[in-house]
């Protein structure tokens, strides 16, 4: 900004002003015909010397007060002008005097305006001109005012909203300006009414009865009233024209400006802003629409981030079923957001022989990125502890351990489920850290077993030593199933839970299939049940069945 810009910027509204009150003295003097009758010729040389005595002096006052009024808006330009930094307090305060403005200014001008129509009829009363005279100053005066405030206020909006407002506003946000008096659309019609309607009447009114308390007898003057008229009406429709096509312009700009940014929001391109410069109705839309796609921006930013976040986290799912002697295993998750904190992982041992592998199971308290992140944590120190030295259950307390420190006092946890099996031997060995227990189930005698034992959730206490269990008598074609509780707590429509009957039914029902089509039965039916509701929690399931 240059020095002219900003002493053009400083001056713009108070020269805007000034030019109002000269579109209301010229329009009074100029364009309205008011006949008097001899006698009262004196009053009106009266009126304009006093005029010409007091007028400079009005002009002056408003001058000084309008100065003073605009004084943080003046510091605030100067300030930007020299780059300097400006404080939040006198910013704020520039722009609520800014918004203020057209209002304080035609309310000076109204109140100069009625000043002046009292104190001229004062003035002539005192002089005993007659009625004649106080009548042709008073309405002459307020006239002058009312034509002062219609130009006023349209000419200093017009400023407002092209020049003053983008460099105090350049980010929008007029109407959330507390303190501040708002230019409504039902106010601007009411301007509009006022200006073509009114104040028309108003002069044709006044027009006729200063010609009736003339007494003025020369049928030349009825001509000149009739020619004024005439000309007065042409003007006066040539600006209602002017005036609503103006107001037309000002609301189609803005509405044009708000549909482009909400088609460019439909194709996805959430850059274009509404450019505000009004605090109305239209104004406050503008800013919605803006807040609305700063935050459809962030919201894209969460989306990609969460999408990386889903690739992160199914890389850490198992891509294939392992190939294990004597074992046919199969695993799937199913997350309820991009992102989960349900864990399953197939880990090789360091002693592996044929036939041996590690399933383990886990469940994050809640979903999305914060669960995903602490399941990942998990995988990561199980992963290098089961590479060191040490039986099962002394891994899951080292992971324990561990896992307190970083989670703190945050109050999440994970539950887990780790075994080795061993088909060879025909066992498995467990730790049950708060996990439901693995289901067992032998379709030779149709019973099912669940695979307990003690143990509290990871994360929770740090001294806990965890217990191993065993069961040494796995026989060929007994399946074991280890899920997580997304399965048997869902919901249908009807607020019924699936459960662990309805999951024995199902594993019942398929037994004689592999692994992979006992779990995509179980995954069915759960969706069934649903009736296409969207999943409550995460669903993991693994079957293992003895070969």
């Amino acid at each position: 900004m240059t020095r002219f810009d900003c002493f053009r910027l400083k001056n713009e509204m108070l020269v805007t002003n000034y030019l109002a009150n000269a579109i209301g003295v010229s329009w009074v003097i100029f364009l309205t015909y008011h006949p008097v009758s001899p006698p009262a010729e004196a009053a009106v040389r009266l009126a304009t010397q006093v005029g010409f005595v007091f007028e400079p002096l009005w002009f002056a006052v408003m001058l000084l007060v309008t100065i003073r009024f605009e004084r943080p808006i003046r510091l605030f330009l100067s300030a930007k002008q020299r780059g300097e930094s400006i404080n939040h307090e006198l910013s704020l305060q520039a722009r609520k005097r800014l918004l203020n403005e057209p209002f304080f200014l035609i309310a000076l001008d109204l109140a100069v305006w009625v000043i002046a129509a009292v104190l001229f009829s004062l003035v002539f009363w005192i002089s005993d001109v007659g009625y004649e005279g106080i009548y042709h100053t008073f309405f002459k005066s307020l006239q002058t005012g009312l034509i002062t405030v219609i130009a006023a206020f349209f000419l200093l909006r017009s400023v407002l909203q092209k020049t003053l407002v983008p460099n105090l506003f350049p980010a929008g946000g007029l109407y959330a300006t507390p303190g501040t008096l708002r230019i409504r659309l039902s106010t601007r019609l009411a301007a509009l009414l006022l200006a073509c309607n009114l104040i028309p009447f108003f002069g044709v009114i006044t027009t006729l009865q200063g010609t009736f308390y003339a007494n003025v007898i020369d049928p030349s003057i009825f001509e000149q009233l009739r020619s004024d008229l005439l000309r007065s009406s042409y003007v006066f429709m040539a600006i209602g024209v002017f005036l609503t096509l103006q107001l037309s312009l000002n609301l189609k700009r803005p509405l044009k400006n708000i549909i482009q940014a909400l088609k460019a929001v439909r194709n996805g391109h959430f850059g274009q802003k509404v450019r505000v410069t009004s605090n109305d109705e239209i104004g406050y839309i503008g800013d919605v629409i803006n807040e609305m796609t700063e935050g459809l921006i962030e919201r894209d930013r969460m989306r990609h981030s969460l999408e990386v976040a889903k690739e992160v986290q199914q890389n850490f799912i198992p891509k294939t079923e392992p190939n294990v002697s004597g074992l046919d295993i199969a695993g799937k998750s199913i997350y309820c957001e991009r992102t989960g904190g349900d864990y399953y992982d197939y880990l090789p041992l360091p002693d592996s022989q044929n036939g041996k592998i590690g399933i383990v199971i886990g469940d994050v308290t809640g979903h999305g990125i914060p669960a995903a992140l602490l399941m990942a944590t998990v995988r990561s120190s199980l992963r290098q502890r089961i590479l060191l030295p040490g039986g099962i259950g002394l891994i899951i307390s080292d992971v324990n351990r561990q896992l307190t420190v970083d989670v703190e006092d945050s109050g999440r946890f994970m539950t887990l489920f780790y075994s080795e099996i061993d088909s060879e031997n025909r066992r498995i060995h467990w730790v049950r850290a708060g996990h439901d227990p693995a289901i067992l189930y032998d379709p030779q005698i149709d019973a099912f077993e669940e695979l307990k034992g003690p143990g509290i959730a990871l994360g929770v206490d740090e001294r806990w030593e965890y217990a191993v269990n065993r069961k040494d008598d796995l026989k060929d074609n007994q399946i074991i199933v280890l899920g997580t509780d997304g399965i048997w707590e869902a919901h249908n429509t009807s607020g019924d839970m699936f459960g662990k009957d309805a999951l024995y039914d199902v594993i019942r029902r398929n037994a004689d299939l592999p692994a992979r089509g006992i779990l995509k039965a179980v995954i069915t039916d759960l969706n069934e049940f649903q009736s296409g509701l969207e999943p409550e929690d995460d669903v993991t399931l693994v079957v293992v069945k003895i070969m």
